[in-house]
């Protein structure tokens, strides 16, 4: 492809190596999802502990079903997972690169310090 303007910067060559549309949606969909603080939240601490809803809204001081909602939405996207125990259900972050990439990146931007 060649560019109606030459600015000298060859942007061409970095053009040839852009991820695929779909990739930039995924990515879209992601930040779409951090797109609400109690999320990022519930997802700072699940990627800490492993806890049920009941304790999740006592900590965050929502409703269970608020955080039921939240809770969905983080595992519809792979960002979570889950286990029953009885009849409790434990949610921890999920041990993916994604996963492991936004907690950093969450870290950095609020410089919380994990403990």
């Amino acid at each position: 492809m060649t560019l109606p303007h030459n600015h000298g910067q060859e942007i061409e060559k970095h053009f040839e190596h852009m991820p695929k549309e779909e990739s930039f949606h995924v990515v879209a969909d992601v930040f779409k999802l951090l797109s609400d603080s109690n999320r990022v939240r519930i997802f700072w601490m699940l990627c800490h502990c492993e806890e049920c809803v009941i304790n999740i809204s006592a900590l965050m001081e929502m409703s269970s079903p608020a955080v039921s909602h939240h809770l969905r939405l983080l595992k519809d996207n792979g960002l979570i997972t889950s286990r029953r125990d009885g009849k409790e259900v434990y949610y921890k972050a999920a041990e993916t690169e994604q996963a492991e990439m936004l907690h950093q990146a969450i870290e950095k931007m609020a410089r919380i310090t994990c403990i």
